[in-house]
């Protein structure tokens, strides 16, 4: 599987212009409480997302591939919850069926969100990985076409949307964060905005209790973790897959964790200082900033990925 580029992620623009919504991006400006270092800060508000999050943006450059005889086979996935609302939507907007494979550790109203989109929901297993393997089974026995959430060039071609975006927002930026789950995001965020702004620097967060791809990175080889230990579920795949492993060697200069406890402070924050709730995932590279997991050097302007809405992290 060849790996995805800049022609790529402008070919996903095009295709899903006018399907997905162009998000806003603010200043951080006027904090009663500011970040460590009190930073130029720049939060790109994915959490405004079409669904939810900036899963729409992957599972529509995916079906936008799709021809009528694969999308009439219905839509099938598995997911922690967002990239199943992308997909949902999706559907729901080329008027074809889907069917979600959520984990255990999914919150229920994930799943009441997929229904209003009028997804089939399944739960199946403990984790994602658990999920996964039995919404792959159950698309090869049936015929459905199986949308992967992180590991298709033309959903990671989607993600990398949003660099065009931030970058076109904020140039000046020296450093871009973003959450870690398998790494859909990062993997074409990261690769879009190295290939227009070389010297720019690619953080990414993940979770002490679901170290996934820094653990990878440092074994230079997919390691699959032997459990999850995180509430931030839409973090919390055990394996990534080859071509995100690749992508991320290749663009990220360096994976930091966060605790739980750390993403729900960083996730307070934002609806203290913005108004903005977000679920844990979304909360993580404000949590590097602000518990300097992570400390940029003096005057670096930072943009932040906000990458998902929810409340787990102010309720």
């Amino acid at each position: 599987m060849s790996l995805p580029n800049l022609d790529d992620v402008r070919a996903a623009a095009d295709r899903i212009a006018g399907l997905v919504r162009r998000t806003p991006q603010i200043s951080a400006k006027f904090c009663r409480d500011a970040l460590p270092g009190n930073l130029p800060l720049n939060l790109k508000l994915e959490c405004l997302q079409v669904s939810g999050s900036f899963k729409a943006r992957g599972a529509m450059s995916k079906l936008t591939t799709l021809n009528d005889e694969a999308k009439g086979r219905g839509l099938i996935t598995a997911s922690g919850g967002n990239h199943g609302l992308g997909v949902a939507y999706a559907g729901y907007s080329a008027g074809v069926p889907v069917t979600i494979y959520l984990p255990g550790n999914t919150p229920h109203s994930k799943a009441d969100q997929l229904r209003r989109w009028g997804a089939e929901v399944r739960f199946h297993g403990d984790v994602w990985d658990d999920a996964n393997r039995e919404a792959v089974a159950v698309a090869e026995s049936d015929g459905k076409t199986y949308i992967h959430p992180f590991a298709d060039p033309d959903v990671i071609a989607g993600q990398g949307t949003i660099s065009l975006e931030a970058l076109n927002d904020a140039p000046n930026t020296d450093i871009l964060f973003a959450s870690i789950g398998g790494g859909g995001l990062i993997s074409g965020t990261a690769m879009a905005a190295k290939a227009l702004k070389p010297d720019i620097k690619v953080i990414g967060v993940e979770p002490t209790g679901a170290p996934t791809l820094r653990e990878s990175v440092a074994a230079g080889e997919l390691v699959e973790l032997p459990a999850i230990h995180t509430e931030a579920n839409t973090l919390a795949p055990r394996r990534s897959e080859e071509i995100n492993l690749a992508l991320i060697q290749k663009n990220v200069d360096e994976i930091v964790l966060v605790t739980d406890e750390q993403m729900r402070d960083a996730a307070r924050w934002l609806w203290r200082e913005f108004g903005i709730g977000v679920e844990l995932s979304a909360a993580a590279s404000i949590a590097a900033l602000q518990s300097e997991a992570f400390s940029p050097d003096g005057g670096a302007v930072c943009t932040v990925l906000v990458c998902g809405a929810g409340k787990d992290g102010i309720s």
